[in-house]
């Protein structure tokens, strides 16, 4: 499109723009329409089937099964980094502090190795590994062993211990006994292992370790050295079983004879303490014989009292009118019962008074006996009197 020339310029721009606009949108309108028309004629296609499929039904087919459709593709996807599970692991006790004594250094070194086979990712290096052992040294000659091994770092700059091998043969130098083995042969030929009072399951674990310290293989010599420090009454009951022979070559025969033996025995002496132990308060109340009667209804008199007669002096005898002198010192007894010796009332009146009348068979039985014990009792102090003194 021609603008005469004195159009202003900025007319001329806007003009311009919407012409370029006019046209963009006149090319969208014929994309649109030419869209439109190929969707009618596939859309008049398809309603011309469908008119025949109406006027000519075709004939029944046989049912054929629905087949889903075909899945539609998805975008691939990225996968995503999954992290990696994490392990869990038991809860670990530290190793026990060492002090240097022979005894304990097996035990210890074998708690530092199994901890660091369980939890290896705890350590670095084997230098962290030795380092982390040094810390349980505590007392003792360890604690001189640990600082010298620090002094000759500082000296040399170089730890003087690289690897846990290493470690372990320092250890085994310094803190194990020198003759372990030959200690331990000669106290399986003494007789400090032996049984005494321990129990079966006690001295087998005790000879076993020293078995292993030995370095005994020979089963011949196992059964050999384990009957010897077995107890003597165990001894005879496996050398005497009726239905079984034990092998000399067979250790693990004898630990279960044994066993079984000391077992049999400890239940044995814990089934007689108990018996010779239980009060028989039930036997006795059952077969207790019942107080006598006599006890609780007769009281026994108390012993008459012995009245000495004074003795009569040559200046009394001299004095006129005591020629009864000797009547006057006797005096009679008070007046009471002479059942039960009480002075408050005579016998008629006596609380503990007895009526054979009103007591059953078996209650006169046992009076019957009761009064001929009594009887007994007294015809054998009056064999036997006492002597008496002679008063001047």
């Amino acid at each position: 499109m021609l603008l005469p020339s004195d159009t202003p310029q900025g007319v001329a721009d806007a003009l311009g723009y919407l012409q370029h606009h006019l046209q963009e949108l006149m090319e969208r309108q014929h994309v649109s329409e030419s869209n439109i028309n190929s969707t009618l004629a596939a859309l008049t296609v398809q309603l011309q089937q469908l008119t025949q499929l109406v006027a000519n039904p075709p004939l029944p087919l046989l049912a054929i099964p629905n087949t889903p459709p075909p899945p539609i593709p998805s975008p691939p996807v990225s996968p995503s980094p999954t992290l990696p599970m994490r392990r869990t692991c038991p809860k670990l006790s530290c190793p026990p502090d060492f002090n240097g004594e022979h005894h304990n250094s097996h035990a210890f070194l074998n708690s530092c190795s199994l901890y660091i086979r369980l939890a290896p990712e705890q350590f670095h290096d084997e230098q962290e590994r030795i380092l982390w052992a040094l810390t349980f040294f505590k007392g003792g000659c360890v604690t001189k062993w640990s600082k010298n091994i620090f002094r000759q770092e500082a000296d040399t700059g170089i730890f003087p211990i690289q690897t846990w091998g290493e470690f372990e043969q320092q250890f085994w130098l310094h803190f194990f006994p020198a003759n372990a083995e030959a200690d331990t042969i000669n106290a399986l030929e003494e007789t400090s292992y032996h049984q005494g009072n321990w129990m079966v399951d006690d001295y087998l674990d005790s000879f076993q370790a020293l078995v292993s310290d030995a370095g005994y293989m020979d089963p011949q010599t196992l059964v050999v050295k384990f009957q010897r420090g077995l107890r003597l009454g165990i001894q005879k009951q496996i050398a005497t079983m009726p239905y079984r022979w034990l092998a000399d070559t067979d250790p693990d025969a004898w630990y279960k004879a044994a066993r079984r033996i000391d077992q049999a025995c400890f239940t044995n002496e814990a089934f007689q303490s108990v018996l010779c132990s239980a009060p028989s308060t039930s036997l006795r109340t059952v077969f207790a014989r019942p107080p006598p009667l006599s006890a609780a209804r007769l009281p026994l008199a108390p012993p008459p009292s012995v009245i000495l007669k004074p003795l009569l002096t040559t200046s009394s005898m001299g004095v006129p009118m005591d020629v009864d002198i000797t009547r006057k010192a006797r005096s009679l007894p008070p007046r009471g019962c002479y059942q039960c010796g009480d002075t408050n009332y005579v016998v008629q009146d006596c609380p503990h008074r007895l009526d054979v009348h009103q007591l059953a068979t078996e209650q006169r039985k046992e009076l019957i006996k009761d009064l001929l014990a009594l009887k007994d009792v007294v015809l054998i102090e009056e064999s036997c009197p006492l002597e008496e003194e002679d008063f001047v």
